[in-house]
């Protein structure tokens, strides 16, 4: 987990968003749903971070479409880029780990939605791996 101190960039692939995460970030889950299949081609790698230490510094692209009752999700209406998966009840935002910048040093912590799961790739290590949500079981889940 990133520290309570730190400021971690992120952005698009064209530069039309931009964001700072201001302090903590979850470690990364990925998620096997069908909507994250159809946004990323496979599984999608989140972290997270409360909405308070998400601060957009450029938005000359950001646009957010609601994919279900429970959240919506943000990308660049530029270049596509996938972004961000916005719960409504809850205070934390779900980050697409690959829009940070560089190096975070977060790790994978586990699996969820694995019942929707792909037939051409199989999970083959030893992270925590759950049918549907963790429903908070993984450490620091909704940090």
């Amino acid at each position: 987990m990133i520290s309570e101190k730190a400021i971690t960039p992120g952005g698009c692939l064209c530069g039309a968003v931009r964001y700072e995460v201001r302090g903590p970030l979850r470690n990364v889950v990925n998620c096997h749903c069908t909507l994250c299949q159809k946004l990323h081609g496979n599984f999608g790698s989140h972290t997270k971070a409360r909405k308070v230490n998400i601060k957009i510094t450029k938005n000359d692209g950001l646009a957010w479409y609601k994919t279900s009752d429970v959240a919506r999700r943000g990308f660049c209406r530029e270049c596509g880029s996938s972004l961000f998966w916005e719960p409504f009840n809850l205070d934390a935002t779900g980050i697409i780990a690959g829009s940070l910048d560089g190096q975070t040093g977060l790790k994978t912590m586990g699996h969820i939605f694995v019942s929707e799961k792909s037939d051409f790739y199989e999970i083959n290590d030893e992270y925590p791996q759950f049918q549907k949500s963790s429903d908070g079981q993984l450490v620091n889940d909704y940090t």
